[in-house]
């Protein structure tokens, strides 16, 4: 879960975004301190370095178009996987049945 700092942080980086202003440390810790919040002072550096270079608008308009695709995929993908072990697993016990018999002795003979 989120602390406050953090989650002051964010939104403080969510209006630079919105503002379309360069997220900065300096930036984030004015935003703070108009809105009478106190951070740790680590925060604003973290916040501005993870965000460097990041469009925040298409990141958070993109979510779900890109995220969601692979975990699906990969999802679908699992139980024909787990198929193909147990095919794999019924071929070789018909196999080795198959041998006893080919070799003219059984456990009953």
């Amino acid at each position: 879960m989120a602390s406050q700092d953090e989650l002051a942080c964010v939104y403080a980086a969510l209006i630079l975004a919105d503002d379309e202003v360069a997220i900065t440390a300096d930036k984030l810790k004015t935003i703070l301190k108009a809105a009478g919040v106190g951070v740790e002072p680590y925060w604003p550096t973290l916040f501005s370095k993870a965000l460097d270079g990041v469009n925040v608008k298409e990141l958070i308009t993109n979510i779900g178009s890109g995220a969601g695709a692979a975990p699906v995929a990969a999802a679908a993908a699992a139980p024909a996987a787990e198929e193909k072990k147990e095919e794999k697993k019924e071929e070789k016990k018909e196999e080795s049945e198959e041998s006893d018999e080919d070799m003219g002795f059984g456990l009953f003979d």
